[in-house]
C-alpha cells in the first residue's frame, strides 16, 4: 500500500481511502484492538484472535502491558528529555489515552504525526486529531515499508520539523515486518532522517520466554495473510545499533521505568510474568 498524506488537525479531517476495509480477512491492528478490549474489529479478526488465545493465553495481558509501557515511554520523553515532536508509525485503532494525549498532558505544545496503513484506522482518525490548542496532530495514511513516502508526506512536514529532535515510535510493529522486507534498513532510513537528539521508541514480540506459544501465534497470523517474524533479544537490540539506550536498557516492558506508571495503566506491572508478556522494549537516543 502506498503512503499518502491525507489529513491535518486544522483541516476538515481525513478523507476515506480507496482501499477496501477487507472485513473478511484478519488484520493485525484490528486484532490488537480486540486484545486491548476494543470494539473496532470484525468476525475474521475475532476468530483469529480466539485461535491466538488458545495458544498464548497471556496475549491480552501482553497487549495491555505493551500499551502501558508506551505511555510510560512517552512520559519519560516529554517530561525528562524535553521531546516535543513525535512520529508514531503503526498507530493502530485509537485507544484512549492516545500518544498525543499523554504527550500534551505534559507539554501542551507537543506535535504528533500518526501513521498507519489500515483504512479502518483512517476511518477513526478524527479521534487522533483532537489536539490541544497549543499543539498539533496529523494523520498520514502510509506504510512502514515505504519510509521515504512517509517522510515526504506534506502532512508530516507541515507538523514536524525534522531538523529538531523527534521521538520515532515503532511500538508492537516490526514483528509484522519479515526479514525479506528489510526491517533493519527501514528503521535505519527513518532514524537517519531525524536530527541528533532524537529517540527511537520500540517494542517487539520475542520467543525468548515462551517459544512454543509465540511461534504458533505467528503461524496463525501467517495463515490469516498477516506476515510476521518474532525476534530474539539480540535481534531486537540490533534495531538500536548506533543509538544509546536509556536506562534500564532493553527490558521486558513491565519492568521498564515503572516509577512512571499512572492510573491509566490497564495492568499492574507487578502482576504479570515474562512468559505472559513475551516482549522486549527500549528507548534509545541518536547522538
Amino acid at each position: 500500500m502506498s503512503a499518502q498524506g491525507v489529513a491535518s488537525q486544522t483541516g476538515s479531517g481525513p478523507e476515506p481511502p480507496n482501499t477496501p476495509l477487507n472485513q473478511g480477512r484478519p488484520h493485525s491492528a484490528r486484532m490488537y484492538d480486540y486484545f486491548l478490549g476494543g470494539k473496532d474489529n470484525y468476525v475474521a479478526d475475532r476468530e483469529a484472535a480466539a485461535k491466538v488465545l488458545t495458544l498464548w493465553p497471556g496475549v491480552m495481558i501482553a497487549a495491555r502491558t505493551n500499551r502501558a509501557w508506551m505511555h510510560r515511554a512517552i512520559r519519560f520523553l516529554a517530561a525528562e528529555r524535553g521531546i516535543r515532536q513525535f512520529l508514531d508509525i503503526g498507530t493502530g485503532i485509537p485507544t484512549r489515552p492516545n500518544l498525543h494525549e499523554i504527550a500534551q498532558g505534559i507539554a501542551p505544545d507537543a506535535r504528533v504525526v500518526y501513521v498507519d496503513n489500515d483504512p479502518i484506522v483512517l476511518a477513526h482518525a478524527q479521534a487522533l486529531l483532537k489536539s490541544s490548542p497549543e499543539g498539533r496532530t496529523a494523520y498520514v495514511h502510509g506504510d512502514i515499508t515505504e519510509p521515504g513516502n512517509i517522510l515526504a508526506s506534506p502532512d508530516l512536514t507541515e507538523v514536524l520539523d525534522l531538523s529538531e529532535p523527534v521521538a520515532l515510535s515503532l511500538v508492537s510493529l516490526l514483528h509484522f515486518v519479515p526479514d525479506e522486507w528489510g526491517p533493519y534498513e527501514i528503521v535505519q532510513r527513518l532514524v537517519d532522517a531525524l536530527a541528533p537528539g532524537s529517540f527511537l521508541v520500540l517494542s517487539h514480540i520475542t520467543p525468548d520466554f515462551d517459544p512454543e506459544a509465540t511461534q504458533k501465534t505467528v503461524q496463525i497470523y501467517n495463515k490469516g495473510g498477516i506476515p510476521g517474524k518474532i525476534r530474539t533479544r539480540d535481534e531486537v537490540e540490533r534495531f538500536f545499533t548506533g543509538l544509546e539506550l536509556a536506562e534500564p536498557g532493553l527490558e521486558v516492558p513491565h519492568r521498564w521505568r515503572t516509577d512512571l506508571a499512572e492510573t491509566d495503566s490497564q495492568v499492574e506491572t507487578g502482576d504479570v510474568t515474562d512468559e505472559e508478556v513475551s516482549f522486549w522494549a527500549g528507548v534509545a537516543q541518536k547522538s
